[in-house]
């Protein structure tokens, strides 16, 4: 156990799952983009049949980190009833709290499950899509790039939405309300928002924008059955913290995760209303949460009706798809490399130390993505 502990936690052994991961990435996107000109334009069902596995074999790999690696539990809060009946059987639109680095993860993590992995889809900041590899990955894979203009946007929304709804296989589309991820800062200029607006005063989340849940719901409606409502915590004084740096350190997180799925024709169709309704939703949710913290329990203090929590076993799926990416990629990456390191030439030695170099950077970089202190400023009173 010492020994697996120190393997995990091995600068080396992190540079190799950078390797695999990095170099994964590119050949995907350029498998992804051959079909997209190639095969898309004859027939879009079977380019997005095949891009759901070209999908899946890219994300799995940090849902292995998640549940392989690092051994991250994930205590679901669902209806049995229902997740046997509904959940990866429909198209689905996610509304989900955006308070932690990795709560991103913890959807995947939990989509893997429901084998609905490879055509989850979000909305995202427009200049995602030229980052490679996950931009290139979410460009091909039809998710929704915002230029957090609405005068632009809605039109985007429109044409995507309607792309997403043409999907032959169930599609998770994943709104965060609150447009990024929660900071004190962000919290403080949230509250003086609410104030102005006669809205909602929340204590855990930042004031739901209800533009793009509105403009998006007219589009869905009657195409997307069910929304549904996740409200992910974990716990505050957790002596792990619940970041990508943990569970690459191989340090086990425990995510509690609550969905309640609501039909959507039991929401108001009149925008006023239905934004009301969305802020609701979010005062619901802040009883949640404040009830977490408090108790350590969803329900104890929120009055919402109790659902007993459990736990699904891990797929295999995700571990043998990156032993499978780390034999394809690191056989012959490494062999070039300590090629280069061992050649006894200085030019081909300095060579080498770049390669592993720019995959550390991309590594940390891809990392430092996640965290909430490199979050953007929207939602800051500068940028209110």
């Amino acid at each position: 156990m010492l020994y697996i502990n120190i393997l995990k936690q091995s600068t080396i052994v992190h540079l190799c799952f950078a390797i695999s991961y990095f170099t994964s990435g590119l050949l995907l996107s350029c498998v992804q983009a051959i079909l997209y000109f190639g095969l898309k334009p004859c027939s879009k069902t079977l380019y997005r049949k095949i891009n759901y596995y070209l999908a899946y074999s890219f994300y799995s790999q940090l849902v292995f980190m998640s549940e392989w690696w690092s051994g991250t539990k994930l205590s679901l809060y669902i209806k049995k009833d229902e997740y046997d009946k509904f959940y990866g059987k429909e198209h689905g639109y996610l509304i989900m709290n955006h308070s932690y680095e990795v709560d991103w993860l913890m959807g995947w993590h939990f989509c893997d499950g429901i084998q609905v992995l490879g055509n989850c889809k979000a909305y995202a900041k427009k200049s995602i899509q030229y980052m490679p590899p996950i931009g290139w990955m979410w460009k091909f894979s039809e998710f929704v790039f915002l230029e957090r203009s609405f005068d632009k946007d809605k039109d985007i929304i429109k044409t995507q939405i309607s792309e997403i709804c043409d999907y032959p296989d169930p599609v998770w589309l994943l709104l965060t309300p609150e447009g990024t991820r929660f900071t004190q800062t962000k919290h403080e200029a949230s509250i003086k928002f609410a104030k102005e607006k006669n809205l909602p005063l929340l204590k855990h989340h930042l004031t739901p924008r209800t533009r793009g849940f509105t403009t998006s719901l007219q589009y869905f409606r009657g195409k997307i059955p069910a929304i549904y409502n996740i409200q992910l915590a974990f716990e505050r004084n957790s002596k792990v913290p619940p970041t990508l740096t943990s569970m690459l350190f191989g340090k086990p997180v425990h995510a509690h995760m609550y969905i309640e799925r609501i039909p959507v024709d039991t929401i108001p169709e009149d925008e006023a209303e239905a934004a009301k309704w969305l802020h609701d939703v979010f005062v619901t949710k802040d009883k949640m949460q404040d009830s977490f913290f408090n108790t350590g329990d969803f329900f104890v203090e929120s009055g919402v009706e109790r659902v007993e929590p459990f736990q699904r076993p891990n797929r295999i799926y995700s571990l043998l798809n990156t032993m499978g990416w780390a034999v394809v990629t690191l056989t012959p990456m490494l062999y070039y490399l300590l090629g280069l390191l061992f050649s006894g030439k200085l030019l081909y030695f300095s060579i080498g130390v770049t390669i592993l170099a720019a995959f550390y950077i991309l590594l940390q970089k891809s990392i430092g993505m996640s965290k909430i202190s490199q979050g953007s400023s929207y939602g800051t009173e500068k940028n209110k």
